[in-house]
Order: C-alpha cells, then structure tokens, then sequence
C-alpha cells in the first residue's frame, strides 16, 4: 500500500517505543477499489496515553489537539494533515452524536477496535511494520460480492447516521445492502431514530451521496426502500404524479427525477462551467434534485386524457426551500438554486419560439444563462424520448450561443448610465433617478440603446422636450 514518507518514519520511530502503527478505514478501502487516497487515519496501538503520542508526532509536525479528547490527534506535516487516533470504545450514553462516552484503551487488540466500525469494507487495517493487511471481519469478501454489510447490530445502531452512510456507500460504489443490513436500517428508520440526527450530519452524507456518486439514484431509491422519504416529503410526493407520454415517455415524476440527477452527475464528472469546483457542482445537483417539486401540487389531467402541469417550474420554488432548509441554514446557497428551478423549461421554450434578443437578455436578468442551461440540460436528458436519447440538446446549445454573442451568458448586462451620469447632465438627485435608469436600461433589454452615448443622447432628448417629466 502506498503511504506518504512521513507516516512510515513515524511508524518506525513509534516501533522503536513498542507501539505500532495501523492504517485504517477509508484510505484501506479505497486502496482495493483503487481509487485514489485522500485522507489517511493510524491507529496507534501500545501507549497507555495519547499523550505519549502526541509527544512523538510533535517531532515530525504540528499537532492540533481539538480532537484530544476523543482519542484524535490532527498532525500536520509539509501542509498535508493526517488524524492520528488511539484504539477506543464507545459506550452510548445519551442521544445524539455526541452523547457517547469515549475510553481510549492502548492495550486494545485490533480485531475489538475494528469492531466498533460501521461496515466490514472500512474494518480493514494495512500493519506498516510488517507490510500486512488486516481483515477480521471479511471486508474484502463483501468487496468482491458488492454488499455492504454492517459489522455489529449493537454499536451499528448507537449512531443512526450510519444509515445515510449506508445510502451513500451503496450508491458511490454500486453495492447492495446485505439483508441483514437492510433490515435492521429499515428497522432503525420505523422507530424513528433518524429524529435525533442534526441536519447538519444529514446535509454531510446528502453532499457526499451527489457530489461522489456515479449514479445517486441508487441512493434514493435505497431511501425509498428503506421509508426514509417520510422525512423529506418534497421528494416522496414525486412518487405516482404521472407526466406526459408525449414529452416523459420513461414514467412518472419520480422515476424522471432519478434519470435526471444520474446524467447531471455524469455532466458534472466531464467538467462543469462557472467555476468547476465542488460547490458549483452541489448547486447543479440539488437544483436538478429540485427541479420538478412543483409537478406534485401542479399536475392535471384534461378530460381527453392529457397530462399538463401548468405553472410547474414557479410552484416549485416554495417545496425546494422546504426541502433544502431542512438539511442546511445556508441562506445564499439555497437562494442561488432557486433561479435554476424557475426557469428551468426556458431553454427549450425560447429555442422552440427562436425567441428575439431581448427575451434573452431579460432572462439574463433572472438567472444565470449558462447555469441554467446545464440544469436544463440534465432535464432534457433524463428521458427516454427518442430526442433525448440522441445525447445532443439542441436547444441549450443554440441559447448558449446567442447569450454569449449578446455578453449576457453569464451575467445581466451592465447599466449604460449610472447616477453620476444624470448629475452630469444637470440633473438634481431625486428619487426619480430611479424611474429614467430603470427606462434606460428597460430601452437596452430592447437592444434600442447599446452604448453609453446612445443613453446619454436619449436622455438629453428627453430633457429638451417641452413635456418632458418623469
């Protein structure tokens, strides 16, 4: 197993004070799915104290104690942190992730440690020193078969977030739940122990589910399965609201929803604009996620049998800021998702009605054109329509190329006159100064004033006007 230097000096320096040093968790995990490793958590076995241990790494680095208490140790080396822990048991003593009494215990074997873990493919263990992996409870075995299996009902269920660690594991890496597993999680969610989870937690494993997973509906479909949508009724209320066969050949909302944020994670794995970092992509796949709240209460089915879910893309605003409150309190994020849900059909109308340069412009006002046309893009996608199984959204590519060539394909265009422009011409500051910039700038959504000269003369004109008023 590949490991930085630093981690196996240290673990030489922690052999010669009779203690040894154990790769665990994740990075073990993802070395045999071959994935490329993050984050590496030691255990380390035979001090009497993580004092001691800490003593020792504060050699090599700096060491930030927040997680002391815990067992953890945070070491920090060449600006690559690494958590260093001590074997520990953990008795539940109150509810809530923080209601557990801790004792880190040195002398403890491996195999006890390990045990406390939440499933058997991150209970494995790589011995530095002897160059050696550890498998006390066949984690490789359920690799090989794809299940996701927990280790011990006991400590499994003290933390019920290991159920959403569940629904994501599953979807990241395609595994089914063991029966057993899926039991006891379908279980633990009818006694409502997902109540006592923070959304905070929930809002963690939600963003891990979108952001790591090559098809998330695995995961949500698991929710579904397992009852966890009566917490998130914006999304079970998809379930049964039937769509047009004309445009949704592929189901109802709920089903339309899954293929959509599969082909959004798909766009979002070839490099997504504005900027492609990991926040830009969690907005792309929460406003898809969202993008059809509204069909719930907006759906109708016409005496000659026809589905239409008129005002749909409106109706949705209210049940996405239900749905997202509830996991985070991140006002401006919610805010900018918002936008993308509203106007989420309007690609595919303005390219169907070649719509003129200001409707485009106007857009630009509202939403983020290229945003948009990524969420709508996924839209498009997410259907078995003989169209949308050719893979080429016509409409998001010719909007695209209208909006750049007007410069409003990522932002609104700028105000020809400000202010300062008015007082220039004479003008004393009032509140009418708003009513001539607004109809300046409504003039350039028309495209009939382009440049500042061009305001500055309109505006000269009107003044020159026997009547003029505002």
């Amino acid at each position: 197993m590949h490991l930085p230097s630093i981690i196996k000096t240290i673990s030489k320096k922690l052999k010669k004070h009779n203690a040894k040093a154990i790769v665990v968790g994740g990075s073990v995990r993802d070395h045999f799915l071959e994935l490329s490793i993050k984050d590496y958590d030691i255990e380390v076995y035979g001090f009497e104290s993580i004092d001691s241990l800490d003593k020792i790494l504060s050699t090599f680095g700096s060491v930030n104690l927040v997680g002391k208490s815990f067992g953890v140790l945070k070491f920090t080396h060449e600006g690559e942190e690494y958590d260093f822990s001590m074997p520990r048991s953990e008795e539940k003593i109150g509810v809530g992730h923080r209601g557990f009494d801790i004792t880190c215990d040195g002398g403890m074997d491996f195999v006890q440690a390990a045990k406390r873990r939440d499933f058997t493919i991150n209970s494995m263990g790589y011995d530095i020193e002897k160059d050696a992996f550890l498998d006390p409870y066949d984690g490789r075995v359920d690799m090989h078969s794809n299940t996701l299996r927990h280790i011990d009902d006991k400590t499994f269920i003290e933390d019920p977030l290991r159920i959403y660690r569940a629904v994501q594991f599953c979807a990241r890496f395609g595994y089914a739940l063991s029966t057993e597993t899926f039991t006891l999680c379908q279980d633990m969610v009818s006694r409502g122990m997902l109540e006592e989870l923070p959304k905070e937690r929930v809002y963690t494993e939600f963003t891990k589910l979108l952001l790591k997973s090559s098809k998330p509906s695995i995961g949500f479909k698991l929710m579904r399965e397992l009852g966890i949508l009566q917490y998130f009724p914006e999304l079970k209320a998809l379930i049964g609201v039937a769509q047009s066969p004309k445009w949704h050949p592929e189901g109802d909302v709920w089903v339309h929803t899954m293929m959509c944020i599969d082909k959004m994670a798909n766009i979002c794995s070839l490099g997504c604009p504005l900027p492609d970092n990991e926040k830009q992509r969690l907005k792309y796949m929460f406003a898809i996620l969202c993008h059809d709240f509204g069909k719930a209460t907006h759906t109708t089915i016409e005496e000659d049998g026809r589905i239409r879910a008129i005002g749909h893309e409106e109706a949705g605003i209210e049940p996405t800021k239900s749905f997202m409150y509830r996991l985070t309190d991140e006002h401006d994020f919610i805010e900018s998702i918002l936008p993308l849900v509203e106007h989420h059909l309007k690609p595919s109308q303005f390219y169907r009605a070649k719509s003129k340069a200001s409707a485009i412009r106007r857009l630009a006002t509202k939403v983020n054109i290229e945003e948009l046309i990524v969420v709508a893009k996924a839209d498009f996608l997410g259907r078995t329509t003989e169209e949308s199984l050719s893979g080429v959204y016509h409409a998001g590519e010719w909007l695209h190329e209208k909006s750049k060539n007007l410069k409003v394909i990522n932002k609104p265009l700028d105000n020809l006159l400000q202010g300062r422009d008015l007082i220039d011409l004479g003008l004393e500051p009032s509140p009418k100064f708003k009513k001539i910039l607004d109809e300046v700038y409504d003039k350039q959504m028309d495209g009939s004033l382009n440049t500042k000269d061009e305001a500055l003369r309109y505006i000269k004109d009107k003044i020159t006007e026997v009547d003029f008023q505002y």
